[in-house]
């Protein structure tokens, strides 16, 4: 049995929450990181003898549609799967159920969900520090019960949170932008899940394009890159007012 890790984590609070799990799971894991846009996935070989974990952040309570995309030309091939949304302590609304709406389209045999928090990919201050050893360890008791699932061979239905048809995308313009510190190192052009920097000069920024996901800001060497200050304050104000109360993951079995 092979374990496959899927995740999409620009700023890394997924990926965290998603080894957590993973590693509770087994120790045989194959990692495949969709945050990357060249990422090659029709090779991947998942077979029904396998447990693929499929990973994304909730993107003001949807799957951001990079990942929709890239995870839509994977092919489960009847494996068992455990969906996981990881969201900055505010809401996770369709997330889930849209995860799981795709995942059975390609294949997947899914036995179980997960909520998870991590720190916001923005407003860095709520959520900070999370997935904590609290996290932690609901998530090593959730992989116990998934492990026990997926051994009984059981396949029964099970609630999944999420309204369909999902909510609508709400457009996030919040879109960085480089500083004087920038030296045009190109990382975070290479890094862009959607390409929206420019790669040959890494200061002009397609706000088309650009998913607010802030992995820009995550990869920049020289903390080169930020958010205008008038937008930082408003989106702060307005989360403060529903993140202030700590949330706890979640299981779905």
């Amino acid at each position: 049995m092979k374990i496959y890790e899927i995740y999409f984590s620009p700023t890394g609070g997924t990926k965290k929450a998603a080894d957590i799990l993973t590693n509770e799971i087994g120790s045989n894991i194959i990692t495949c990181d969709i945050t990357k846009e060249n990422k090659d996935l029709n090779n991947l070989m998942i077979t029904k003898d396998d447990i693929a974990i499929i990973a994304v952040p909730s993107f003001g309570g949807r799957v951001p549609s990079t990942a929709i995309k890239r995870i839509s030309v994977i092919n489960g091939n009847g494996a068992f799967a455990v969906l996981l949304c990881v969201y900055g302590n505010r809401a996770y609304e369709d997330t889930l159920a849209e995860l799981y709406d795709t995942a059975k389209t390609n294949n997947f045999n899914i036995i179980a969900a997960v909520s998870a928090i991590a720190e916001h990919s923005v407003i860095r201050q709520i959520a900070a520090n999370r997935p904590d050893e609290i996290d932690k360890k609901q998530l090593s008791e959730f992989a116990k019960k998934i492990l026990y699932k997926f051994y009984e061979g059981k396949t029964n239905e099970f609630f999944i949170p999420g309204k369909r048809p999902y909510k609508k995308y709400s457009n996030m313009p919040i879109v960085p932008k480089p500083t004087k510190a920038c030296i045009k190192c190109g990382l975070c052009s290479k890094e862009c899940p959607v390409q929206a920097i420019d790669k040959n000069n890494p200061q002009k920024v397609n706000s088309k394009i650009c998913i607010s996901c802030m992995r820009c800001i995550y990869v920049c060497p020289n903390n080169a890159r930020k958010i205008s200050s008038i937008m930082y304050f408003a989106a702060k104000t307005a989360l403060n007012k529903v993140c202030s109360k700590r949330k706890e993951c979640e299981l779905f079995i």
